[in-house]
């Protein structure tokens, strides 16, 4: 973890990367390693360079792991949605080094509306970056759903614009249970896994 690596709390760095770290969200900071030494010194002024440098060179590789390793399961879903005729979008809150390699990414392809933060310039729960993807789709939100896990109150800021929203309870459950109440009064449906959005095909 990137914490671990700079020598920092995970509850410390938790809140620079949910709570304090804006202009890295909206990419108003797009490098790297002034991105890592910001939230980093503002824990500990003291972290010095070459502990931010390797954190910084780990992240990128991490993340650009875990975009090109997507679960199967993933996959087939929203392989399985587009054969139905849905249009996809991805909103999603990230920074430069977080979707640095979404071009390798074996879903990339399967998204008609790609919005990411750091490019549109507004976060979730703002309205305004439901509404670039709502655009970019070519449908009103009155027809959309939005799923996800509720970080970042996206859930909250979905039903705002008007969109159906399926919160995914599954990973939160297993690792912060008790943050399910609060998102899941922001739920219209509520799923353990992403495979129960399409069900049994079969049925």
């Amino acid at each position: 973890m990137t914490c671990e690596m700079l020598g920092v709390s995970r509850e410390a760095w938790d809140e620079q990367l949910h709570q304090n770290s804006r202009d890295r969200l909206v990419g108003r900071e797009q490098d790297a390693f002034q991105i890592i030494a910001g939230m980093a010194r503002a824990i500990d002024p003291t972290v010095p360079d070459e502990r931010i440098r390797v954190a910084t060179t780990n992240r990128i590789a991490r993340f650009a792991s875990a975009l090109q390793h997507i679960p199967d399961e993933t996959l087939s879903v929203l392989e399985s949605l587009k054969a139905h005729g849905k249009r996809l979008g991805l909103i999603s809150n990230a920074d430069v080094m977080e979707v640095a390699a979404w071009s390798q990414s074996r879903i990339a392809h399967l998204f008609d509306s790609t919005v990411f933060s750091c490019v549109a310039g507004c976060a979730k729960p703002e309205k305004e970056i439901y509404e670039l993807s709502l655009g970019e789709l070519g449908v009103s939100a009155t027809e959309s759903v939005f799923v996800g896990d509720g970080g970042s109150r996206e859930l909250e800021g979905a039903r705002a614009v008007g969109m159906t929203v399926i919160m995914i309870a599954g990973v939160i459950r297993e690792q912060w249970p008790d943050r399910i109440a609060e998102r899941q009064r922001h739920a219209d449906f509520v799923i353990e896994r992403l495979p129960e959005l399409i069900g049994d095909e079969d049925e």
